[in-house]
């Protein structure tokens, strides 16, 4: 469906699950487990995992904060896109990528909710990506000092909205993490 030219296959993407990203974060070890699960599964099937790390003055390239988690271990032969912005197509690789790897369709998991991942989930979808996001495989931490509603309000709305999503040519939606089939549109 997507709207991207010969760009049948799915990409599992996995965004800023990194120690200083999700410590802290609301149910971080069940989210980090169905992230773990969803790797394994697509590996297993043969679906391209994609690791996207971010870097900036809080979270500096190098440092313990900056690693994926230790439950999570990158493939030698996984690409890994280093970013800045919330959007991990912005100023990355991550097109080429993807174009390497002939993804027209990603499901989508990681940190924060509604910093990089909303970011990044509009990025693909504007430029022609078919978009699932795993409704229990993402999170953010407690913002609610900067008035921002609590991380488990943040999720759900995050959900709802991007259930909904549409534009011509293109799907979006949301699947919980044992109903992802990376094999057609969920």
């Amino acid at each position: 469906m997507t709207t991207l030219e010969n760009r049948p296959n799915t990409a599992l993407l996995v965004i800023d699950v990194q120690n200083g990203v999700v410590e802290g974060a609301h149910e971080r070890d069940a989210v980090v487990a169905n992230v773990s699960q969803l790797i394994e599964r697509a590996r297993r099937g043969g679906t391209s995992v994609v690791w996207v790390q971010h870097s900036d003055e809080q979270l500096v390239r190098g440092s313990d904060d900056w690693r994926i988690v230790p439950e999570l271990t990158p493939g030698d032969a996984e690409p890994l896109v280093e970013k800045n912005y919330g959007d991990s197509f912005e100023d990355t690789t991550l097109e080429t990528v993807l174009s390497g790897l002939g993804a027209g369709r990603l499901v989508v998991v990681g940190a924060q909710t509604d910093a990089c991942i909303r970011s990044t989930l509009h990025g693909a979808f504007v430029r022609g990506y078919d978009v699932t996001l795993v409704s229990d495989a993402h999170t953010t931490e407690n913002q609610t000092a900067w008035g921002a509603p609590p991380p488990d309000q943040v999720i759900a709305h995050t959900n709802l909205y991007w259930t909904y999503q549409a534009a011509p040519g293109r799907t979006a939606g949301t699947v919980e993490a044992k109903d992802v089939d990376f094999g057609g549109a969920s």
